[in-house]
């Protein structure tokens, strides 16, 4: 009697093991430890300046898990803040912290900081201007001068391109390039890719991009002397740039968390954030605080 159930002891016990083993064995991936499989859908919605990098980050994240559907669309930092804040969005990217945009109720929101972007003052390329002062540029851009002849270029009418005033590049462009001084008003877009081609397309056309939506079809201009160039943003001689923010309502978790920690991940940092023309914040000799 006594050893009957011994036995049966020992069996009930070994079998429980056995569950325990099996099952916890399969609700891991071997190769990341995250339970298996991660899937979902995400909506992120937000800054045009980091919608390269985030969209080439989401397809190759979509690569490794097939069972995660990734929406990411434009429309501007503000545009992000405000969606992600409403509950319409799952994560808003912005050139701005939450609290330099009006309306949103910074507290409620947790921003993540992902990376820099340089923003570079762009001009038609029949424009042979190749620097100006930070002067000429706040006097260009709020309407003391509207001739390139005025700042030693030919005699032809500067034509001013402006992204709407949501924008986080515009209210980057204004805080570090204008010193906040008020634009006058010019012909605008909230595609950076409309921007460019507008400028591209238009004789005496000046405006902003940020670094990786400028190409061939545009010419940069150096602020002061200094190009907008990676080596001129990470030792603060060019000073218009910004942090990339990608923000959740209230803590990320679940999905969210998972992608935003890829997105902070060796992968990312080192290969795609360079390789599209963005700069990893551990490179930075400058900060900049709120």
């Amino acid at each position: 009697m006594f050893k009957g159930r011994k036995y049966l002891f020992i069996f009930l016990t070994g079998l429980f093991i056995f569950f325990m083993v099996t099952f916890t064995g399969c609700g891991k991936q071997k190769d990341n430890g995250q339970t298996s499989p991660v899937s979902g859908t995400l909506t992120i919605v937000g800054s045009t300046a980091m919608q390269p990098l985030v969209e080439e980050a989401a397809a190759k994240f979509q690569t490794k898990n097939p069972q995660v559907q990734i929406v990411v669309q434009g429309g501007g930092s503000g545009t992000g803040l405000t969606q992600v804040a409403q509950g319409a969005a799952d994560i808003g990217n912005s050139d701005i912290e939450a609290h330099e945009k009006e309306g949103i109720e910074a507290s409620q929101l947790t921003g993540t900081k992902i990376c820099v972007v340089g923003i570079a003052v762009v001009i038609n390329p029949n424009c042979k201007i190749k620097n100006l002062s930070k002067k000429q540029l706040k006097d260009i851009f709020t309407g003391k001068i509207t001739n390139w002849k005025e700042v030693g270029g030919s005699n032809q009418r500067i034509v001013l391109v402006n992204r709407p005033k949501g924008s986080g590049t515009r209210i980057t462009f204004k805080k570090f390039a204008l010193d906040g001084a008020e634009e006058a008003k010019g012909m605008e877009s909230d595609s950076s890719g409309v921007v460019r081609q507008i400028i591209s397309n238009t004789p005496g056309a000046i405006g902003y991009l940020a670094l990786p939506y400028v190409n061939d079809t545009v010419n940069t201009l150096s602020i002061d002397g200094y190009a907008p160039t990676k080596e001129n943003i990470i030792s603060g001689k060019y000073p218009v740039w910004a942090y990339q923010y990608m923000y959740t309502k209230g803590q990320p978790a679940g999905l969210k968390k998972i992608f935003l920690d890829y997105m902070l991940n060796t992968e990312v940092q080192t290969t795609i954030v360079p390789d599209l023309g963005y700069i990893p914040i551990t490179a930075m000799k400058v900060t900049r605080d709120k």
